[in-house]
């Protein structure tokens, strides 16, 4: 008879087995180091139990007489059961369940393997759940002939292994990470289903549980190989947000599918550097720094948030987060914009109130003098042009309660026909003796209140900046307002938007900063056009037009 040490088929059989007990001694000492506490067990149970079945099942190989190598194999058939329940703990466990803490299912649980390895063990009465005998093909060895009722066992075995990879692969979808590396590793845990089943009909494989071999590949696989995934997957669970794994030297190793969605130059970026594929988002060092990308209704913004996480003692790798924080950027964003506005008011006011004042007491001043020298028409003069400086301040003061009304930005606008906006704000206007013309019109997305007002402004500056024809152009991105008055010369554009400073202050007090407010207060821009030379056109960009509402006028 030939000796099993010499055949080569023997000897893969054997360092199969072998390295497979060993291959989860060696996992154990990292399982042990898994923070959560239910996953370690779990894992640990897992590895134990597996690597104790491929032991016994080297020891069936190994074994020198019948007895024992029957022995061997019905203790690896009571060791081999442990990991069905070790796995269910595991997938319960690590999905966030509480299958693997409910009293009942672990009485049922165990009660079910008990009873199952008491079949086991009177098999020598029954034989109703394996046989053995001696064969020489492939090499002399102790062949098994399973009957009915290991079948049935192993059916019942496989679908609660199904049952636990349903729960991994849900996580998975919840987390929003690729189930393909989880597809794969089924497959491989799998196999050996493939593997009974020809060693069971032909002689190409021999008759032996193949199973300790696909629960180590899966138990290693998920600590070594995927052991990254695995760790980012069970943390993000429950995280909305668009979330990148990185190794511990930055590089990305998982990214979530509506990450991908959100940044799309992370699609097919595994093993680059995060800080190349998507920079700005470590410009100022995660945690600082919010990003914003264009959305289906306007800017949407991304905080990002770093997570450093471990096994044990040791970093292994970085979770990236990228948390939505539009609603909460957008108050800020209007915050600063209103408190820049509040500080244009008290610099206003304060210029205003000087000015007023100053001007006030130096005309009662002058009258009371023109009155001392009988001067009675003098007097009046003066005090007519204290009194229209008065009116002056009074129409400041209504030109900040309208900005004080319509500051807030718009969040419902209406479909407002801008040629009648056009007529009502040019009707409201102190425009005497100016003409008016229209090219184009169509529909705005606008307040129809502050659209007015707005225009009204553009044409009261037009009018005291002594134009004699205000032009109104309407495009698919705005409109603009020009004046044939006078040019800008060398002023600077913005000094018309400044409150205090605005030309022509002294007659059209603070109409263009209330335009540029109420503008800003749609989300439009309001510039002034630094090129056009017959007088001052003022530009509005970023309106929401109709387009097929445009139309020639």
């Amino acid at each position: 008879m030939e000796s099993l040490g010499s055949s080569p088929a023997f000897v893969g059989y054997a360092a199969a087995y072998g390295i497979a007990a060993a291959g989860c001694g060696v996992a154990l000492r990292r399982a042990r180091r898994i923070e959560d506490p239910g996953t370690r067990r779990g894992l640990v149970a897992l590895l134990a139990g597996s690597g104790g079945w491929a032991l016994w099942e080297l020891g069936f190989l190994l074994a020198p007489t019948p007895g024992t190598r029957y022995a061997a194999y019905l203790v690896s058939l009571v060791v081999g059961l442990t990991t069905v329940g070790a796995w269910l703990y595991f997938c319960s466990a690590y999905t966030g369940r509480s299958f693997h803490r409910d009293p009942i299912y672990r009485r049922v649980a165990a009660g079910a393997y008990l009873l199952i390895v008491a079949v086991k063990l009177t098999n020598p009465l029954h034989g109703l759940y394996f046989t053995t005998e001696f064969v020489t093909t492939p090499f002399p060895h102790t062949t098994v002939q399973h009957e009915t009722l290991h079948w049935v066992v192993s059916g019942l075995s496989y679908a609660l292994v199904a049952v636990g990879f349903f729960m991994l692969y849900e996580l998975f979808l919840e987390a929003d990470y690729d189930t393909r590396p989880l597809g794969a590793v089924a497959a491989v845990t799998g196999l050996p289903v493939a593997l009974d089943v020809v060693g069971f009909a032909s002689d190409r494989l021999i008759d032996i549980n193949y199973e300790p071999l696909g629960v180590a590949v899966f138990a290693v696989g998920a600590l070594y190989v995927l052991e990254e995934q695995f760790l980012a997957v069970q943390l993000t669970d429950g995280v909305e947000d668009p979330v990148v794994h990185l190794d511990d030297e930055g590089r990305i190793r998982a990214v979530s599918e509506r990450a991908r969605r959100t940044f799309p130059s992370l699609a097919g970026a595994t093993g680059e550097r995060l800080a190349s594929v998507l920079p700005e988002a470590t410009d100022d060092g995660p945690g600082s720094t919010v990003l914003e990308r264009d959305g289906e209704n306007g800017a949407r913004y991304y905080l990002v948030s770093d997570t450093s996480f471990s096994l044990g003692q040791t970093d292994v790798g970085r979770m990236v987060v990228f948390s939505d924080v539009t609603e909460t950027e957008r108050r800020r964003r209007e915050l600063d914009r209103q408190n820049e506005q509040l500080e244009g008011f008290a610099a206003a006011i304060r210029h205003e109130l000087l000015n007023t004042l100053q001007v006030v007491e130096g005309r009662v001043a002058l009258a009371g003098e023109a009155l001392d020298r009988g001067d009675v028409d003098g007097a009046r003069e003066s005090l007519r042009t204290a009194s229209r400086t008065s009116d002056r301040m009074a129409r400041i003061v209504d030109d900040l309660a309208t900005l004080a009304r319509h500051g807030q930005t718009l969040e419902d606008p209406d479909t407002v026909e801008f040629g009648r906006a056009v007529e009502d704000a040019w009707d409201a206007a102190e425009t005497d003796g100016v003409a008016l013309s229209v090219d184009g019109d169509g529909a705005v997305e606008a307040d129809p209140g502050r659209l007015r007002n707005a225009l009204e402004s553009a044409f009261t500056f037009a009018a005291h900046n002594g134009a004699s024809t205000v032009r109104v152009e309407f495009h698919d991105d705005g409109f603009a307002v020009a004046g044939d008055g006078e040019p800008l010369d060398d002023a600077a554009p913005e000094d018309l938007f400044e409150y205090g400073t605005a030309r022509p202050e002294s007659s059209a007090g603070m109409t263009l900063p209330n335009l540029r407010m109420l503008a800003r207060s749609h989300g439009w821009e309001a510039t002034v056009d630094g090129e056009y030379d017959d007088g001052v056109r003022i530009v509005v960009t970023g309106v929401d037009v109709e387009p097929d509402r445009v139309r020639a006028r």
